[in-house]
């Protein structure tokens, strides 16, 4: 099987588009993330289209840089969408069926309520406690974790002021803002403990990458190829808790697991991290999910600054969701795109430096969690 490379990725900036279509999104990463690969659409393959919101994306998106006859496949996986895409093109590539194939996520959020549309009017069986809100389900894994190891309200809302410093050196990110601790405590209050400020932003945007076979990224030169060392994509195990209130934990935690024995690489390894901190409490809950720390640690780790920049292994340098914005199905190929700046060198006043292993991951509440580990060609 051959290994595969990330031989060019773009991301638009997130942002509200209201006067654009999905598919115009979705074009503007992909002629981006071709200019970056030094290649047109006419070496591509196959395409790995996702989004939540909006069907048939791919084709959609290929009328508008160039529709030629190749096979397109769309997906839906929730906020994992991005990076199944991703997954699912570095499938095609290793099984040696192809040796140049698209991925690219786009959502368009502009006018939706919380993480994608209001709730149903109907009561559900399920979620009883409130739970079919994201904010309230990742509120109670907070407070389920405070519980257990004493962390704060205050701890929680040093991970957005942390995130909001690093966006600030990211052109990129929708906010650009730094938010000291006061500002972020004394914020709208969402769901306890996440006020406002800790909550991710619903914004537009789009993501793309090539991906090529090994002969294909030395023809093209190992200059700036990003090297895809692992791979894992894993669903939640049934618990009895389910029904009443998810577990955002045990996808992210098999996912990584599995990565980290695909790769060969271990936690210490690594010289990065862009994680899913969709609400400030999951960046905490994600240290020890993605095996950055012991059980009970995070709140050690943030502290120290271990995970800020400058830090021994920073975390959302981009900014993160809180910061970046979170277009779902953009998402995972977005912090894919941040690792790469980072492992080709190219991330500016934010760069971390001497990168050269990096991970991305990304949770799709419910249904799974993807963990690409990336490594410096």
């Amino acid at each position: 099987m051959s290994d595969v490379y990330i031989a060019g990725i773009d991301m638009i900036k997130f942002g509200r588009y209201p006067d654009k279509t999905p598919a115009l999104l979705g074009a503007e990463a992909v002629l981006g993330a071709l200019d970056d690969a030094g290649l047109t659409i006419k070496d591509v393959q196959a395409v790995y289209s996702g989004c939540v919101f909006n069907s048939m994306n791919g084709q959609k998106i290929l009328q508008q840089v160039g529709a030629f006859g190749i096979p397109v496949t769309n997906l839906s996986n929730a906020c994992a969408t991005g990076a199944t895409a991703v997954r699912d093109a570095w499938m095609a590539i290793r099984s040696g069926d192809y040796d140049v194939v698209l991925a690219v996520g786009v959502e368009q959020m502009t006018g939706m309520g919380m993480l994608g549309g209001p709730r149903a009017s109907a009561i559900s069986t399920e979620g009883l406690m409130g739970s079919a809100s994201m904010p309230a389900t990742f509120a109670e894994a907070g407070m389920e974790y405070a519980a257990k190891y004493g962390a704060t309200f205050e701890n929680f809302a040093s991970v957005a002021v942390k995130n909001h410093h690093h966006s600030t050196f990211n052109p990129k990110a929708m906010l650009q803002k730094e938010t000291p601790l006061e500002m972020v405590m004394g914020a709208e209050m969402i769901a306890y403990p996440n006020t406002k400020f800790m909550c991710s932003i619903n914004v537009d945007g789009a993501a793309a990458a090539i991906l090529v076979s090994e002969r294909k990224a030395k023809e093209l030169g190992l200059g700036r190829a990003v090297r895809i060392r692992a791979s894992a994509l894993a669903s939640d195990p049934w618990q009895e808790r389910n029904p009443q209130m998810p577990d955002i934990n045990s996808a992210t935690r098999l996912s990584a697991q599995q990565a980290y024995e695909m790769s060969g690489i271990d936690p210490s390894d690594l010289d990065l991290v862009e994680l899913h901190d969709c609400f400030a409490t999951a960046e905490l809950l994600h240290y020890e999910n993605l095996q950055l720390c012991g059980e009970g640690e995070a709140v050690r780790l943030l502290e120290d600054g271990e995970t800020a920049i400058g830090g021994r292994i920073p975390v959302n340098l981009s900014g993160g969701l809180l910061s970046k914005g979170h277009p779902i199905a953009a998402t995972g190929i977005a912090n894919l795109y941040e690792v790469c700046t980072h492992l080709r060198g190219e991330a500016g006043q934010r760069q971390q430096p001497g990168a050269k292993i990096g991970l991305a991951h990304v949770v799709g509440l419910g249904t799974c969690s993807a963990v690409h580990i990336l490594e410096k060609a």
